[in-house]
């Protein structure tokens, strides 16, 4: 199962994630209060061993904005969390994720028939708010469903309900924010260990 750590705002926090082994690094471009700018990006990840994907979340972005956080050459791969058409998904030269709400059948339906994205990511909604949440959904919901391509759940995924999630909807790859934090951008290292532990224990049963 991968890990993805997400709205990494210091220095400290990355390499904290590096040295838990998690898998994927991403960064929040969009607005947020988790938001950096490329120039932060560069100081985050700058010298640091290549051992994790890096991953630049956007919504709604130009195409000028995606031009340069591609030539920027700070990310592997592109997070959408707007209204972005599959067409605009699709024509990034780097791998993409898609990411959807999901609060009823109806959503989770959308979100699979989805054309365009390598991942689709799976989180919770509130209203028709554009970006991550913090809320659980349904993850019963997830049961017997074929997803049909790689897929990640998100969506206030921490050390309380980590377990659960993953008993329930048995995803192939997690993404952790909001419940690993002291304060917007400010995760917490006893709260990131315990996760990650938390994971690799699952690894090794048979769920």
């Amino acid at each position: 199962m991968k890990i993805k750590i997400c709205g990494l705002t210091r220095r400290e926090d990355v390499e904290t994630a590096l040295s838990l082994g998690v898998d994927a690094l991403g960064f929040i471009l969009a607005d947020s209060p988790r938001k950096v700018s490329l120039e932060d990006v560069s100081s985050l990840v700058g010298g640091l061993p290549p051992f994790s994907s890096t991953v630049a979340v956007v919504a709604n972005p130009s195409e000028s904005e995606l031009e340069e956080i591609v030539s920027s050459r700070l990310f592997d791969c592109v997070q959408f969390h707007g209204s972005e058409s599959p067409e605009i998904v699709a024509s990034v030269p780097i791998k993409t994720i898609k990411a959807f709400g999901i609060a009823s059948k109806e959503d989770l339906d959308e979100a699979l028939s989805y054309g365009g994205a390598d991942w689709l990511l799976l989180d919770g909604r509130v209203g028709r708010a554009t970006g991550g949440t913090g809320r659980p959904f349904d993850w019963k919901m997830l049961r017997g469903r074929q997803i049909g391509r790689p897929w990640i759940l998100a969506g206030g995924l921490g050390p309380d309900n980590l377990e659960k999630a993953v008993r329930t909807a048995m995803p192939p790859t997690v993404d952790l924010n909001s419940a690993l934090e002291t304060a917007p951008g400010i995760k917490d290292g006893k709260r990131m260990a315990r996760a990650v532990e938390i994971v690799r224990v699952l690894e090794g049963e048979e769920l």
